[in-house]
């Protein structure tokens, strides 16, 4: 028996890292139907065949778009009826010095890592199962200081404020929410920072040295963690921050 064993789960941001990691473990532990989103439909399409399993959906949306979400909702009432796991995966990664912060850069940032995250949660609660399991993407960065990141940084506090009180909020459905927060993982952000494969090792290098193993993570690793969080397992879990980096943020 699988850990999710006829569970029905939505992961947004999931066709690529993280994400699609998380969905290949939901799948291989037994969920019933996996349901990811996505901004780009060519790269959904391209996760479902990889994944290779009758039991997913892939729904383009942006979720910091209220009629996209509302989209995937109806999509998922209209398939399955009800939702019994939700991974807030999706968000983007933007670093800048303050002295460069613009208007553009800051709602960016905020408009998906913490209004997406808000309306995602929200528009699933009246499909939602008492007593399922919520999980937001967090990251090591909410808890110390980096520079230039202190745009990004402070959405995923804001993240880890939304599992503190909606703990609370959710107690009397019996709906668990917790935090999932990476440190440095091996995905396609890098690519994002880094023009050159040499660039991108030497930040990889620097962040692996921040870490007590002395290595970045891997996208697997989290996914792993975000079962723990979905299954009951981790049925007495409710309101924390879970660190998955390596020792980053505890040294």
């Amino acid at each position: 028996m699988g850990k999710l064993d006829g569970k029905i789960a939505l992961i947004t941001g999931g066709s690529d890292g993280i994400g699609f990691a998380t969905a290949q473990e939901f799948l291989s532990e037994g969920a019933a139907h996996v349901f990811i989103t996505g901004r780009r439909q060519d790269a959904l399409n391209e996760a479902v065949k990889k994944l290779g399993s009758k039991n997913i959906t892939a729904i383009q949306g942006d979720v910091s778009k209220m009629a996209d979400l509302d989209k995937v909702y109806n999509v998922i009432k209209t398939q399955k009826g009800h939702l019994d796991i939700l991974f807030a995966n999706a968000g983007v990664y933007d670093v800048a010095p303050i002295d460069t912060i613009s208007e553009k850069h800051f709602d960016n940032l905020f408009d998906i890592n913490v209004k997406g995250v808000l309306f995602t949660v929200q528009k699933a609660l009246p499909i939602f199962n008492d007593g399922g399991s919520i999980i937001l993407n967090a990251s090591a960065v909410s808890i110390k200081g980096f520079p230039n990141h202190s745009v990004y940084s402070a959405t995923k506090a804001a993240v880890r404020s939304f599992a503190r009180c909606w703990t609370v909020d959710l107690k009397e459905r019996k709906i668990r929410v917790n935090a999932l927060s990476p440190g440095p993982i091996d995905t396609s952000v890098f690519n994002n920072v880094a023009n050159t494969e040499e660039k991108k090792k030497n930040i990889q290098d620097g962040l692996a040295a921040l870490t007590a193993m002395g290595r970045i993570g891997t996208s697997n690793e989290i996914a792993k963690a975000a079962v723990f969080l979905a299954s009951n397992d981790s049925s007495y879990v409710t309101g924390i921050e879970l660190f998955v980096d390596g020792g980053a943020a505890q040294i």
